[in-house]
């Protein structure tokens, strides 16, 4: 127990997510595909700590060395192409009004009815985020930051 308190006061840093961008097929025509990890969730529904020690503990370490143990892996959701309007979509239920490269939803592989999180554009410099169980508000606002970065995003 000792031990324990001593590597935290020595490297106190918690991982709570990474997200990861993939350039898509069609470049930057196309919808962005984003790959979201986060810790696990013990019996008793409380988040898994991650204190990585070195550089091949880390959750984005882990995940590209497939050390899956106590991490939840998640997707945006595939928009579908309109034909109508000629873009992607999704349906966010009236959450989000305005076309954006911006907006996605996050699902779990195993159900993607079950919307984990959804982000997007209302108006011009304004965005909407909704999150649920097993993301917590850190989480939720750390994956709706990333997408603004144009370097991360693919843009």
């Amino acid at each position: 127990m000792k031990d324990d308190k001593r590597d935290e006061r020595f490297n106190p840093r918690q991982e709570l997510a990474a997200v990861v961008y993939d350039t898509n097929v069609l470049g930057f025509k196309g919808p962005r595909k984003m790959t979201v990890i986060i810790p696990g969730m013990t019996p008793d529904q409380k988040r898994v700590k991650v204190c990585p020690r070195d550089e091949s503990d880390t959750l984005l370490e882990r995940w590209k060395l497939k050390r899956m143990d106590n991490l939840i892996e998640l997707h945006n959701k595939t928009p579908v192409w309109n034909d109508d309007t000629q873009s992607y979509v999704l349906n966010f239920h009236g959450r989000v009004t305005q076309a954006s490269v911006k907006n996605f939803q996050v699902v779990h592989d195993s159900d993607a009815e079950y919307v984990v999180m959804q982000f997007g554009r209302v108006a011009e410099d304004v965005f909407t985020m909704d999150y649920r169980f097993p993301l917590c508000t850190v989480q939720a606002f750390a994956i709706a930051l990333s997408s603004f970065d144009s370097k991360l995003a693919c843009e």
